[in-house]
């Protein structure tokens, strides 16, 4: 089957699990229209002022770039110290400041988002304003605030499109599937571009229509025109060849999005992943560091740290556990929810009833399948593993919304599977594993392997049942 797949399609995409459920789907779409400067024009032609890029992208909901959205914020800020009242100038700061906070991880932005897209609202409610609103939601993976201010910025005006994509992202992180492909559904009716196509992309990833998600984010690559957007579709490329294994395919995109956008540090980050896996030790070491010196995401922290512990630097490791304790309770304090990474650090390298407990919480919050993959994982760290069985099932059925493939959470099902003597399953879904990407974590890629030899069994030529891929609803399958 993966030879038929590879002849259909042209190559095989991918991505590191755990990064792949809780970073992928908080980027937003969109398409930037800005008409470049001419060399040769009237004397008297005006230049774009500082910052009218990133207001185009904020306005549009899409990536900016650190620098515009800098001169954005400060042109903003000081029009209204003059115009106090003007909704729609404290609703595109607002925007902005949740856009700030996203790229560089600072959640001391979002206090300030949440304070600028509430004087808005009460100066004039706006669907720009909710937009904001449920975007800032999102940013702090508050799902449940994001799909409710979504839906009051759609019952305002449903013909907005840059709504949708946040609806889709909170539909996501709650695990309403059939919701968010009914967002998507309608947004590809109202509006069609790059940002659409990324979007779409997104979403059959997560169905497991993985060639459709690498045509869609491709296409939406080559028709970005401002480098801030190219760059993060190009960097979702990188993360979908990284969770198929193609190491050099994966590292080529994160090394063109960083040079069209240095300031893509999750494209830094994804060097990092890539180098480690091709055996250039050194140089990811040093990807990974630059990405966290303006970008000090908990999710980079644990990242580092985990091959830190796989080259046996157990002190270096301790180090990035914790900066990602540090992160995580700066990220409390600017209203954001860390705890997914926090319960997924203390489940494998702190206290697994701690994760339990908060995995528990989340899963009560927002029942995604990144949290039930973890919160299976959580219990059977904890020694319950009957229990964990449920939730890893949850996570990698299709049924439910689980199409996701990802080598970790089949990982996580084939090790549950072998201690509740599933031996079977627990063959086929490590093996699985392995199929899908044999370098998917750097600790627990040994884990595997040995699992396997103890239950006499090597990864198979042939790929498991399980692992064949989802029907093709492009017509790029013809």
């Amino acid at each position: 089957m993966e030879n038929q797949e590879e002849t259909r399609r042209g190559g095989r995409v991918g991505r590191w699990g755990l990064v792949a459920a809780l970073t992928g789907c908080l980027v937003l779409g969109g398409t930037l229209m800005v008409v470049p400067v001419q060399r040769t024009g009237p004397r008297d032609a005006v230049p774009p002022a500082p910052g009218a890029q990133a207001l185009t992208a904020v306005s549009a909901g899409v990536p900016a770039a650190l620098p515009d959205l800098a001169a954005l914020i400060g042109e903003r800020e000081a029009h209204l110290r003059r115009n106090p009242r003007d909704a729609e100038s404290w609703a595109v700061l607002g925007a902005a400041y949740v856009e700030q906070g996203r790229r560089t991880a600072q959640s001391a932005y979002y206090p300030k988002a949440d304070k600028a897209l509430r004087t808005s609202l009460r100066v004039e409610k706006s669907a720009a304003a909710y937009d904001g609103m449920a975007a800032l939601a999102n940013a702090r993976r508050d799902f449940r605030a994001a799909r409710t201010w979504g839906e009051a910025a759609r019952k305002l005006d449903a013909k907005r499109w840059t709504t949708y994509p946040l609806l889709i992202d909170a539909y996501t992180g709650l695990g309403d599937w059939k919701a968010a492909g009914r967002a998507l559904e309608r947004l590809q009716e109202l509006r069609g571009g790059p940002a659409v196509m990324a979007r779409a992309g997104a979403v059959y990833r997560d169905r497991g229509w993985r060639e459709d998600a690498m045509a869609q984010l491709s296409d939406a690559a080559a028709g970005a025109k401002a480098p801030a957007e190219r760059a993060a579709y190009l960097e979702r490329v990188g993360q979908l060849a990284w969770e198929r294994g193609e190491r050099e395919v994966a590292l080529r995109n994160f090394q063109e999005a960083v040079r069209i956008d240095p300031d893509q540090r999750a494209a830094q980050a994804g060097q990092g992943r890539a180098l480690a896996a091709l055996g250039r030790t050194s140089e990811a070491l040093s990807a990974y560091r630059l990405a966290l010196t303006n970008q000090p995401s908990p999710h980079i922290a644990l990242e580092l740290g985990e091959l830190y512990e796989s080259l046996g630097l157990r002190q270096a490791a301790r180090a990035q556990y914790d900066l990602l304790r540090a992160r995580v309770r700066g990220a409390a304090a600017g209203g954001a929810d860390e705890e997914l990474v926090l319960g997924v650090f203390e489940a494998d390298h702190g206290d697994p009833a701690s994760a339990v407990r908060r995995l528990r919480a989340e899963w009560r919050r927002q029942p995604g399948i990144a949290v039930a993959d973890a919160l299976g994982w959580a219990l059977h760290r904890a020694g319950q593993d009957e229990e964990a069985l449920r939730y890893a099932v949850r996570a990698t059925d299709h049924v439910h919304g689980g199409g996701v493939r990802s080598a970790l959470y089949a990982f996580h099902r084939g090790m549950i599977e072998r201690e509740l003597e599933k031996y079977g399953p627990a063959r086929r879904h490590l093996q699985e594993a392995l199929r899908i990407n044999p370098y998917f974590s750097p600790l627990q890629v040994p884990a595997a392997r040995e699992a396997l030899t103890e239950l006499g069994a090597e990864p198979s030529s042939e790929v498991p049942e399980s692992v064949t891929e989802q029907p093709c609803r492009s017509a790029r399958c013809a």
